[in-house]
Formats: C-alpha cells, sequence, structure tokens
C-alpha cells in the first residue's frame, strides 16, 4: 500500500502558544485565504496546537459572558469548516505524541495523527513551509 502524503503547495506547522487559543483565528484565516486562492494546504498542529481539534471540544466554546447569546466557535469547529469546504485540497495532520503527551486524544475524525519522525516527509511533500507559534 502507498503511504506517501499527497503533494500540496503550503505546509502550515502550528507549534503552539500563541497558536493553542483564540488566536489560533490567524493560522485558520491564513489557510482558508491559501485554501480560496486555488492553493492546496497541510496543516500540522504539534506541542499544546493538537488541542485545537480535540473532539472534546465539541461545536462552541463555553458562553462569553459579555455576549451572552452569540455562539462561539470551537478550534473544532473552525477545522471542521475549513475541512467541509476544501475536502479535496486541505489535510490536517497531527503529531501523535504531542497529542498523547498533552491529553489532545481523540480528535475529530478527519485529524490524521502521525509520529513526529514523520515531520519530513511533510516538509518533502511541499513546495512552502510556512511555521507558527513556538514548541
Amino acid at each position: 500500500m502507498d503511504r506517501r502524503l499527497p503533494r500540496a503547495d503550503v505546509l502550515l506547522a502550528i507549534m503552539g502558544p500563541p497558536h493553542i487559543s483564540d488566536m489560533v483565528t490567524s493560522a485558520v484565516r491564513l489557510a482558508q485565504a491559501l485554501l480560496e486562492r486555488g492553493a492546496t494546504v497541510h496543516i500540522w498542529t504539534c506541542g499544546h496546537a493538537t488541542g485545537l481539534t480535540s473532539a472534546a471540544l465539541g461545536d462552541s466554546k463555553p458562553r462569553n459572558v459579555v455576549n451572552w447569546s452569540y455562539d462561539y466557535p470551537s478550534g473544532a469547529a473552525l477545522a471542521a469548516e475549513l475541512l467541509d469546504a476544501f475536502p479535496d485540497r486541505l489535510s490536517w495532520y497531527s503529531c501523535r505524541f504531542c497529542t498523547e503527551e498533552r491529553g489532545s486524544a481523540p480528535h475529530m475524525s478527519r485529524i490524521k495523527q502521525r509520529p513526529p519522525f514523520k515531520f519530513t516527509e511533510h516538509l518533502d511533500a511541499v513546495d512552502s513551509a510556512l511555521f507558527l507559534g513556538v514548541c
């Protein structure tokens, strides 16, 4: 069985803070902009960023006391929205080691877990890589 990664134009490697909280919208927005322009994108989360797609997050964040009636989407909901909109051009991966170490498992169903030593395969499969955050 061929297990090579699909080719992509861009790899967005989201590495922990600040991309573990509300600030993740910058990474999601960047991915969305690339996808809307026809690019193929791989997203790799590592460190605490693996928590962005944890199934435990559900679809909504806890209510905001300042705007009680507004429903704020969780990181998992934002990821699902992107995956739904661009199923053939977006692949989302999560570092298996960081996922287990940080208790982010299980992920939502469309997130593929990969061992950290396979990360270089992602670099080989893309034309450009952008690292966001720190590990």
